[in-house]
C-alpha cells in the first residue's frame, strides 16, 4: 500500500519574454547546477550520478516553499539546446515539467515558457492541494523565478548594455 493518494495533475504554465536571443537564454538554463541562481524555491541541486547534462540526468533538489520543504527528485527526460528541456518528478511531488524557448522578433528576443503538470500527495492537499497551491502559491512563484531569470540574462548574459535600463 502507497503512502501517498493519487491526485488529479494539475497543470501550471508560465512564461516570460526575454530581451535575448534563444541561444543566449539556454547558456543560462542548461547549467542545471545553476537554477538555483534564478529559481526562488531552489534551494540546492545535487546530481544523483557522473551525468550533468541531457538525457538521462538525474538530480535532487532541495526546495523550500513558504514552511515546506522537500527534496524534488528529477530526471532529464528531453534536452534539445535552445528549445525545450523537459524533466519528469519523481519524488514526493510527482508530474513533467517542461521549459521552452521560442524565438521572437527574428530570433532577437525569447520566449521562455514554463510548464509543470504535477501531482501532490495527500498530506500536501492532494488534488485541492495542487489546484490551490498551484494557483495561489506556485504559480506567483514561477513568475517571480522568470522575472528573477530574464532579469540574470538580460544583465549579462550576451545582451547589449546599452538596452539594459
Amino acid at each position: 500500500m502507497t503512502a501517498r493518494v493519487a491526485g488529479i495533475p494539475r497543470g501550471i504554465t508560465v512564461s516570460v519574454e526575454i530581451n535575448s536571443p534563444p541561444e543566449t537564454v539556454w547558456q543560462i538554463v542548461e547549467p542545471v547546477e545553476n537554477h538555483i541562481e534564478w529559481m526562488h524555491d531552489a534551494v540546492a541541486i545535487r546530481f544523483t550520478g557522473g551525468q550533468t547534462r541531457g538525457v538521462g540526468t538525474e538530480f535532487l533538489c532541495d526546495t523550500k516553499v513558504g514552511p515546506i520543504k522537500l527534496v524534488d527528485r528529477m530526471e532529464i527526460t528531453e534536452w534539445t539546446p535552445a528549445e525545450a528541456m523537459g524533466v519528469k518528478h519523481t519524488g514526493i511531488v510527482t508530474g513533467d515539467g517542461r521549459f521552452t524557448l521560442d524565438p521572437i522578433d527574428l530570433a532577437r528576443r525569447t520566449r521562455f515558457t514554463w510548464t509543470e503538470t504535477l501531482t501532490f500527495p495527500w498530506w500536501l492537499g492532494g488534488p485541492l492541494g495542487a489546484l490551490v497551491g498551484g494557483k495561489l502559491v506556485l504559480r506567483p512563484l514561477w513568475k517571480r523565478n522568470l522575472g528573477n531569470l530574464r532579469r540574470l540574462v538580460e544583465a549579462g548574459a550576451g545582451s547589449d548594455p546599452a538596452q539594459d535600463s
